[in-house]
C-alpha cells in the first residue's frame, strides 16, 4: 500500500464538503477520483498533497514515497526555454554527465595512484548515471514533449511567449518525468489534444507507479484506471474496474437502495396499517397485539431515503414527422479561409436513422461544415440537399442560437409562442432551471446552463435531423448519460461533432474523420474505427495496437451487434415460451374442470384420457418454466 486516506473530513463556511472519507491506493494502481461537480474531488486531492489541511482524519503516505500532483490550470512561469524548463528535472543526472565528461579528461592525464583513485569514481559515477537513465535523458524529454503536443521547432520558445494551456502541458511534463511514485492529476486532459491524450492513456497504463487522477473525460478513464473512488454525499465508495464498470455497479447498487427502501415503506405501511385494524376492534387481545406489532416496528433499523434523483435533467426528443429516407446529400463542398483551405470536394450521403459522429483534429473544418449545412457559412462551391420532410434542430457549442439579452423565459416564450407560462416554467424546470432562475438573463449562464438551455429548445423542437456540435462541453457525467440515452432512443437521423470518445462510442453507428480536406467513413462506432484504422494504417503507433488497452468490458462493434442479435433471438424465445405456457395453462383448467364433471367422473376410459394428457401437459409445463428460468437469467 502506498496511500491511506482515514476518515478525512473538510468543511467551508459551516458547510461540509467531506465526511469521513476512508480509501487506500496500492503500488502500481492506476485509480480515479470522480463525482458531481462540487463534491470536493480537488479538495481532497490538495489535503493527499498537504496542500490544504483537513479539519480531522489522516493522510498516510509509505515511507521513502515520492508524490507528484499537478493541480487544474497549473502552470509554469519563467523566463526559460520550454526545453531547458523542462530539463531542470533531470538537472543531477546533467550535473552527472558534466562530472563524467571531467573525469573522462583528467584520466589523459593522470597516472599511477591518482589515476585508479580517478577510474574508481569514474567507474562508480558511471553506474549510477546508467541505472538512473542518464543516456536516455534527451530522447525521453524529447518523447514526453512530443507526446503532450509540443514540435521540436517549438522547444526553443520561451515560456513567456506561451499560451495558459501550453504552460500547464509543460507543467505536465515537468512532473511526468520526475517519475514520483504517486502521481496525483487533476483535470490533465484538458489541454491535450486526441492524439495527445492517447498518449497521456498510454504512458499511465505503462506507469511503474500509482496514479491517482480527476477527469471528466470518460473513456480517458476506461483507459487508464483499475479502481474508481466515488465521492458521493461527501463520502467514498470505492469500486473495481475501470469508468464502465464503475457506472454499472453504481447504477445497480442505486437501484437496489431504491427497492430495499421502497420495500421497506411498503412493509411499515402495511404494518401500520394491521395494527390500525387491530386497535378497531377493540377487544383486550386484538389491542395487546397491534401493542406487540409497535414495539417491533419501532426496532427496525429505517433505511434513509435514497439521494432525490430529481436533480438531473430530463431529456426525450421525439421528431413531429418522419423524414425521408435520404436524409442529405453534400456535392463537392469545398470551404477555405484566408491562407487556409478547409476541405474540398465533399461529396456524402446520409440516410434516415443514421448516427454520424464527425471527428478530426482542431482546425480542419468539422463546425464550419456543420454551420454550412445549417445556413450559418456559405460553402465557396459545391452544394447540399436536405431529403423529404427533413426538418434540422441545431445544437451550437458557441451557443449563438441563444440571444444574450433575453432572459431564459424570454428565450423560451419567443421560440415558442404558443406555450404557456405554467409549461414553460415546468419544461425549464426538467432542465435543472428553478423559481427565480427563469429571469436570469442568458448572459448570466456558466457554460454548462447555457448547455442545459440549448438542448431544452432543442427538445421542444421535435427536428428529424439533429446536428449537434460539441453536444457534451461542460456537461457533468450524469448530464452526459442522459444525453447519450435520450439520443440512442431518438427516432430520427443524427450527425454531430465531438471530442468525447465515451459519447461517442455509445451514441454514434458511423464515424466520419475529416483530416487533409477529405472525409473518410468508418461503419460503427469509436472502438470499430480504431480497429479499422490500425489495419489500414499499420504504421501508425495508434491505441488500436494495444489489444490491452482496450477494457475487456467493452465489446467491439461488430461483437455488439452480434450479441444484440442474440439477445433479440432470446427474448423472442421467452415470449414464445410464456405464450406456450399460457395456452397449457388454459387447456389444463379445462381438463380439471372436465374431470370434475360428473359425466366425465363415471366414463372411466376418458377419465384416463384426461388424467394422461394433464400429467403430459404438467411435464411439458415443467419443461417449460425450466427454460424460462434459464432464459431470463441471462445476461
Amino acid at each position: 500500500m502506498i496511500l491511506q486516506v482515514s476518515n478525512v473530513t473538510k468543511s467551508f463556511n459551516g458547510t461540509e464538503i467531506l465526511k469521513a472519507c476512508s480509501f487506500h491506493i496500492e503500488e502500481n494502481e492506476k485509480c480515479a477520483l470522480v463525482g458531481a461537480n462540487g463534491t470536493g474531488k480537488s479538495t481532497l486531492l490538495k489535503i493527499i498533497a498537504r496542500v490544504l489541511d483537513c479539519d480531522t482524519g489522516s493522510i498516510s503516505l509509505k515511507s521513502q514515497a515520492s508524490m507528484g500532483y499537478l493541480a487544474q490550470q497549473e502552470a509554469v512561469n519563467s523566463d526559460n526555454t520550454i526545453w531547458s524548463e523542462v530539463q531542470e528535472v533531470k538537472q543531477y543526472l546533467l550535473d552527472e554527465e558534466a562530472e563524467l565528461r571531467e573525469l573522462e579528461t583528467r584520466m589523459k592525464h593522470a597516472e599511477g595512484d591518482e589515476l585508479a583513485s580517478v577510474m574508481e569514481k569514474y567507474t562508480r559515477l558511471s553506474h549510477d548515471f546508467e541505472m538512473n537513465g542518464g543516456f536516455a535523458i534527451r530522447s525521453e524529454i524529447t518523447g514526453v514533449l512530443k507526446g503532450l503536443g509540443f514540435a521540436e521547432d517549438e522547444f526553443d520558445k520561451e515560456i513567456s511567449t506561451l499560451s495558459g494551456g501550453q504552460k500547464t502541458r509543460v507543467a505536465l511534463a515537468k512532473l511526468l518525468l520526475t517519475k514520483p511514485d504517486l502521481i496525483m492529476l487533476d483535470e490533465p486532459t484538458n489541454h491535450l489534444d486526441l492524439s495527445s491524450i492517447e498518449w497521456l492513456e498510454g504512458f499511465l497504463q505503462s506507469y511503474r507507479g500509482a496514479v491517482l487522477v480527476v477527469a471528466h473525460d470518460r473513456y480517458f478513464l476506461d483507459k487508464t484506471v483499475t479502481k474508481v473512488i466515488d465521492l458521493d454525499d461527501g463520502y467514498a465508495r470505492v469500486y473495481d474496474g475501470n469508468y464502465t464498470d464503475f457506472s454499472a455497479k453504481k447504477k445497480a447498487l442505486r437501484e437496489a437502495e431504491i427497492r430495499a427502501y421502497m420495500n421497506q415503506q411498503a412493509e411499515i405501511e402495511h404494518q401500520e396499517k394491521v395494527i390500525e385494524k387491530l386497535k378497531s376492534f377493540n377487544r383486550e387481545k386484538s389491542i395487546k397485539r397491534a401493542e406487540s406489532r409497535e414495539k417491533m416496528l419501532d426496532k427496525i433499523d429505517r433505511l434513509e431515503k435514497p439521494a432525490d434523483t430529481e436533480d438531473a435533467m430530463k431529456l426525450k426528443i421525439t421528431p413531429a414527422i418522419v423524414s425521408g429516407r435520404d436524409v442529405l446529400d453534400t456535392d463537392s463542398l469545398s470551404k477555405a479561409f484566408p491562407g487556409n483551405e478547409l476541405f474540398s470536394g465533399i461529396s456524402l450521403h446520409i440516410s434516415r436513422g443514421e448516427r454520424v459522429a464527425v471527428i478530426g483534429k482542431n482546425g480542419t473544418g468539422k463546425t464550419t461544415f456543420l454551420k454550412i449545412l445549417t445556413g450559418l457559412e456559405k460553402a465557396d462551391e459545391g452544394s447540399f440537399r436536405l431529403g423529404t420532410n427533413v426538418k434540422i434542430g441545431y445544437y451550437d457549442q458557441e451557443h449563438q442560437v441563444l440571444h444574450a439579452e433575453k432572459t431564459l423565459f424570454q428565450e423560451m416564450s419567443d421560440e415558442y409562442p404558443g406555450m404557456d407560462n405554467t409549461r414553460i416554467r415546468n419544461t425549464l424546470a426538467a432542465f435543472l432551471f428553478y423559481g427565480d432562475d427563469v429571469f436570469k438573463q442568458v448572459s448570466a449562464l456558466s457554460g454548462g446552463e447555457r448547455g442545459r438551455l440549448s438542448l431544452c429548445k432543442l427538445m421542444l423542437s421535435k427536428a428529424n435531423f439533429l446536428i449537434l456540435d460539441e453536444p457534451t462541453n461542460h456537461l457533468d457525467a450524469t448530464s452526459k448519460e442522459i444525453l447519450e440515452n435520450a439520443l440512442n432512443e431518438y427516432e430520427g437521423t443524427l450527425l454531430y461533432v465531438s471530442h468525447d470518445r465515451y459519447f461517442i462510442n455509445q451514441t454514434a453507428t458511423r464515424i466520419l474523420e475529416l483530416s487533409d480536406g477529405n472525409f473518410t467513413s468508418y461503419p460503427g462506432n469509436y472502438d470499430y474505427y480504431l480497429e479499422k484504422k490500425a489495419e489500414n494504417h499499420p504504421e501508425e503507433k495508434g491505441e488500436a495496437e494495444k489489444p490491452d488497452v482496450v477494457s475487456e468490458a467493452k465489446l467491439s462493434w461488430q461483437e455488439q451487434k452480434a450479441a444484440d442479435a442474440e439477445k433479440r433471438k432470446t427474448a423472442n424465445r421467452i415470449r414464445r415460451i410464456e405464450e406456450e405456457i399460457g395456452e397449457l395453462e388454459s387447456r389444463q383448467n379445462l381438463i380439471e374442470e372436465s374431470m370434475q364433471d360428473p359425466e366425465t367422473a363415471t366414463d372411466a376410459e376418458k377419465l384416463t384420457a384426461l388424467s394422461e394428457e394433464s400429467a403430459g401437459i404438467t411435464e411439458k409445463l415443467e419443461k417449460l418454466l425450466e427454460e424460462w428460468e434459464a432464459l431470463s437469467q441471462a445476461p
